[in-house]
């Protein structure tokens, strides 16, 4: 494998330059052919400058040689934090980087290099060397041996507590109507901040694949276009689970989950409050609604199926949640079907639901009360629906006949009737079949012809003529 080839060349012996020059000039023939990932480019450069400072050593060459050496780690870490810059709201390389395991040093060697002064000889050195140690760990040995070198999800900031200062914020807000002039700026900064963690879970994801900005620039093509959109999904998914915790969407108080009147819709407090996230954040992101009905649905049948147990056990069970969820999830059906003119994400809602409290499901008689609910409203006007859940009703109904004499004496009649029915019949004698050829022509009829009531199973290829 060229590949590996090339890593021994490089990381075995850093004092054999042959090597080294070895693996820079299958890089470069490599790089003349196509268009290398950002990482293969930085080694090349970065591993030329250091073949290049080995052999100056005239000190009035230092100054090119600096230079050289801070294009190349500008350049290094340039193009693994661009490629994830997501969303409308730039993040600070710094971000990015600790969320990439690349030294902060050396994010700051790359702001002095491009702002202020250009650093030491020294200290570059030290930055090629850690930089071309941050290449082996993240690019040369993954590549080779994938299974050995999986990386866990990176980590970044919780997002409860983001929530929890828009939420109150909001509630401020929407309290008061004249204070929304005031808290305009604070909000607009809240929304940033979620912004922004949407882009540093999409980063997440795309460690959590082993992909760090390992493009090659080529950017054409449906499948590339659908992986970033698996990204951003993953992350869309973190999301929408954060917001449907007990405080986000559904209130912590049971008595405010619940309108005072007998409304389909979620409280109206809480629509006044996530309404406008909801809208912000799928304005940036078009899968985002789709997104959230997903993981609604996930909430409701998945987690609600566990409660089921745990009540089974004794603990109380809180169905008041479960209720708030299904308004929430006919809410924002509806919201989808006011901008689109589609009902296919109500079929769709509806088939999970139906699949999830089918016959042998095991979930809270409360909660079977609020998927009823549910799928009434989501099939009504809908005819496919209303005769799927015509149909399911039947199913769920458990069946309470007794047993009675007269009935084991019917099954017993069909059991014999059954074995009679199957019962082998008897062979037919042997007869002698003459072995003179048929008197029809075989050019007359084409295909397979019958051989007579003298036919016997045999293996392929074989014939047994009977004889007397």
């Amino acid at each position: 494998m060229e590949l590996d080839q090339v890593c021994s060349w490089i990381f075995t012996d850093e004092t054999d330059l042959n090597s080294r020059r070895c693996a820079i000039n299958r890089l470069a023939a490599w790089k003349a052919i196509t268009q290398l990932p950002h990482a293969l480019e930085s080694t090349h450069e970065i591993l030329s400058v250091i073949i290049q400072d080995s052999k100056i050593e005239d000190p009035s060459c230092f100054l090119p040689l600096r230079q050289s050496y801070a294009a190349a780690l500008v350049r290094f870490v340039n193009g693994l934090v661009d490629p994830l810059q997501f969303g409308v709201y730039a993040r600070s390389i710094a971000s990015i980087a600790s969320q990439l395991d690349i030294p902060l040093w050396l994010v700051e060697l790359r702001h002095a290099a491009t702002h202020e002064h250009l650093p030491s000889l020294e200290l570059l050195r030290e930055g090629a060397r850690q930089a071309m140690s941050w290449l082996l760990q993240n690019y040369w040995l993954p590549s080779i041996n994938p299974s050995t070198t999986s990386k866990p999800v990176a980590p970044f900031r919780p997002l409860s507590p983001i929530l929890k200062q828009y939420k109150d914020l909001l509630k401020v807000v929407t309290r008061d109507a004249s204070l929304k002039s005031r808290y305009k700026q604070p909000i607009g900064q809240i929304t940033k901040e979620i912004e922004k963690w949407i882009a540093e879970a999409k980063v997440a994801a795309n460690v959590a694949a082993g992909e760090l900005g390992w493009s090659t620039g080529h950017r054409t093509g449906f499948s590339d276009t659908e992986e970033r959109d698996g990204k951003e999904v993953w992350a869309l998914e973190m999301f929408s689970d954060a917001l449907l915790e007990k405080g986000g969407l559904v209130p912590l108080s049971k008595k405010r989950r619940t309108p005072p009147t007998d409304s389909p819709n979620p409280p109206l407090d809480s629509v006044n409050i996530w309404t406008p996230l909801l809208s912000h954040v799928q304005s940036l992101h078009s899968s985002f609604y789709f997104t959230l009905v997903n993981r609604m649905i996930h909430r409701l049948t998945k987690d609600e199926m566990t409660d089921s147990n745990s009540s089974q056990l004794g603990t109380s069970y809180d169905s008041s949640y479960t209720d708030c969820l299904g308004r929430w999830l006919l809410w924002m059906i509806a919201t989808m079907e006011s901008e689109c003119s589609d009902n296919m994400i109500r079929v769709e809602a509806s088939v999970m639901l139906i699949m999830a409290i089918g016959p042998g499901s095991d979930f809270d008689p409360s909660s079977k009360k609020v998927f009823d609910t549910l799928l009434k409203s989501l099939s009504s006007g809908v005819p496919d629906l209303e005769i799927a859940l015509s149909t399911l009703k039947p199913l769920n109904k458990a069946y309470t006949a007794e047993w009675t004499t007269d009935d084991i004496s019917i099954m017993n009649d069909r059991l014999n009737a059954l074995l009679s029915a199957t019962s082998p019949t008897p062979e037919p004698e042997e007869t002698v079949v003459s072995q003179e050829p048929p008197t029809s022509d075989y050019n007359e009829v084409s295909g397979w012809r019958s051989l007579g009531c003298g036919w016997k199973p045999c293996p392929i290829g074989v014939y047994y003529v009977a004889t007397s």
